[in-house]
């Protein structure tokens, strides 16, 4: 199952993308009087029984209900679907593939950061490129949407803890992060951290271990990898994370980028310009775009 936040002609809303319309849950919930969280975040915060209220919610419904409750995909906006998590998490150098093209060495623990809440954007948001940023790169990433509270978490029973999974571009100043030789301001500008465009259920990804991940940026192939190259995998992640603190629902975890980004390219870095269009496809989650704008 895919859910989004979207807007339309009704306001903002969220609901089931299913192929090329969207379900409104708030609206067929009150057509066939069941109870379903208003917003998108209080849904997501009832973990597996926020799952199982959608799926009886979309099972029972009669055809006329689902009908008067669904949009076309084109006639609405599809907007970031957690805009205010309580952490982004970010992992450096979980990619075997990644560390190769870099010449460093494999870390034997997750490498972390956080980026604010005020770096997201949504899908066909703008990219927005600081005037003095000169090395402005894209990371293609798998994210984790954490869907209970969580601490001191075993690896085999992390998968319970999921919600589900979305697309991040790590966007990264690479003039600011190597200066500083951490990442955190390089990494934390506002529009830097774009998501989208659904979250797909845990249900749906029962395994995130071999998804396909690409980027493109005008159409010229960057990134082609796979997650099967993590260093870390999902669940080694959340038992490492919540070791350190205590993850909450909403909470966005980028697992980090595989090899191909602009400053790793051979024999000239290739780094964002004003008007380059980034695309991310992650199997079976769908397709991130977003373009790059000059600060106003």
């Amino acid at each position: 199952m895919k859910i989004v936040r979207y807007s339309d002609k009704e306001g903002e809303n969220y609901g089931a993308l299913m192929g090329d319309k969207i379900i409104c849950l708030p609206k067929l919930a009150k057509l066939t009087r069941e109870m379903i969280p208003e917003r998108l975040e209080e849904l997501v915060t009832l973990g597996a029984d926020g799952i199982k209220k959608v799926e009886k919610l979309l099972g029972n419904a009669g055809e006329k209900d689902i009908k008067h409750a669904s949009s076309f995909l084109s006639e609405t906006t599809l907007l970031a679907p957690i805009t205010f998590p309580p952490k982004i998490i970010c992992l450096g150098l979980n990619y075997r593939d990644h560390a190769a093209e870099q010449n460093v060495p494999i870390p034997d623990e997750p490498i972390i950061f956080l980026k604010p809440h005020t770096t997201i954007i949504g899908p066909n948001e703008r990219i927005v490129k600081p005037s003095f940023v000169n090395q402005l790169d894209y990371e293609a990433e798998l994210a984790i949407v954490i869907g209970k509270k969580a601490k001191n978490v075993r690896v085999s029973e992390a998968k319970s803890y999921i919600f589900g999974y979305t697309i991040m571009n790590d966007v990264s100043a690479r003039d600011i992060q190597f200066k500083d030789k951490q990442w955190t301001r390089g990494k934390s500008f506002d529009t830097f951290a774009p998501i989208g465009p659904c979250i797909a259920t845990v249900n749906q990804i029962e395994d995130a271990i071999n998804l396909s991940i690409r980027t493109w940026v005008n159409g010229e192939p960057r990134q082609n990898s796979t997650t099967k190259n993590m260093v870390f995998t999902v669940e080694e992640i959340l038992h490492h994370l919540s070791r350190v603190m205590t993850l909450e629902p909403c909470d966005i975890i980028a697992t980090g980028t595989p090899a191909g980004v602009g400053f790793a390219i051979k024999p000239k870095p290739k780094f964002l310009q004003i008007g380059d269009v980034v695309r991310i496809e992650i199997e079976k989650i769908g397709v991130l775009e977003n373009m790059v704008a000059e600060e106003n």
